[in-house]
């Protein structure tokens, strides 16, 4: 008896030594993977001129939309003048007026804001419950899978900017918040099934697999291995989408459903120059190349993006 004690402690202190190591292996390769996959994706970007370009827009777009001052000192909406309507560029207002009368340059800078703040609420709303949605569903499955799934399909078939322009139609208020949570309320299918198939992929992963045999809860799992490694798709998706949301609440205010005609924004100029562009295109030229440069260069850092996290588009390059 007194020597069977000593062999069962060292029984299970060489277990213990023999689990150890090999948890702690598995937990510092797959550090190291996730570390890699993002260091791999930076140095690819880095490398391409088209990042730069874009990465630079959008820095000099949202630096317009916080601090429009910076830009312009001329008032957007005061001292318009109908004299002026239409008129062309002259010192002091280099993309002439407006068919109000006011300065074009300046309501294109004031302007800014309402889109990006559209744009970034309704990506941000829709990345969110999209991610929350899929994760669950995807990781989960069985009944909740089902359901969300069914949920999904069924705001999936309706287009994002119909359904806008069905509950706008009976709102009061119309404010970038407003806009951004009608759109997002349409708009988080896609997303969720991104995600729902990225964490199909990831459960059955041997770190997954490991941290069950560990005994760590499946809601920590979660969070902790399967969204990190499963998030990149939907980067990609969500950069693209930013783009896509600009150009949709200008459709809305060019309809005249979308922001409210006293809040400044490159749709609501747009609809408002319609009617003077064979008289005077340039009041509608200058809003509409505003609104394509900003969509464009969230086009091109998705494009950079998507490549940067594809691994086989970097064995290309």
């Amino acid at each position: 008896m007194p020597s069977s004690t000593p062999n069962n402690r060292q029984a299970h202190v060489v277990a213990a030594l023999d689990e150890t190591p090999v948890a702690a292996i598995d937990q510092v390769n797959e550090t190291q993977k996730a570390r890699s996959t993002w260091t791999d994706a930076w140095e690819s970007m880095r490398r391409r001129p088209s990042f730069w370009i874009s990465s630079s827009l959008i820095l000099l777009i949202v630096l317009v939309a916080l601090m429009p001052t910076l830009f312009t000192q001329a008032p957007p909406n005061s001292n318009c003048l109908l004299a002026d309507s239409n008129g062309g560029s002259e010192a002091g207002h280099p993309l002439g007026f407006t068919r109000q009368g006011c300065d074009t340059y300046a309501r294109i800078i004031f302007g800014t804001r309402a889109s990006v703040t559209v744009g970034l609420l309704a990506t941000f709303l829709v990345t969110l419950v999209g991610v929350v949605i899929g994760a669950l569903a995807g990781y989960y499955g069985g009944v909740l899978d089902a359901i969300v799934s069914r949920i999904g399909d069924i705001f999936f078939a309706v287009p994002t900017v119909l359904g806008a322009i069905v509950l706008l139609s009976v709102l009061p208020e119309r404010t970038p918040v407003t806009i951004a949570l009608v759109m997002s309320i349409f708009a988080w299918p896609q997303i969720a099934r991104i995600m729902r198939g990225a964490v199909l992929t990831a459960r059955n992963s041997d770190y997954v697999t490991a941290s069950i045999a560990l005994g760590v809860s499946k809601f920590k799992i979660l969070l902790r291995h399967v969204v990190p490694n499963s998030i990149a798709p939907v980067i990609v998706i969500a950069t693209v989408s930013l783009g896509t949301f600009i150009v949709a609440e200008a459709t809305l205010s060019f309809l005249g459903i979308g922001l409210g005609s006293d809040i400044m924004s490159w749709g609501n100029d747009i609809g408002n120059a319609q009617t003077s562009i064979r008289t005077a295109p340039q009041v509608l030229l200058y809003p509409a190349a505003a609104l394509s440069v900003t969509v464009l260069a969230f086009l091109m850092l998705g494009d950079v993006v998507g490549d940067a996290l594809d691994p086989k588009a970097r064995a290309r390059r």
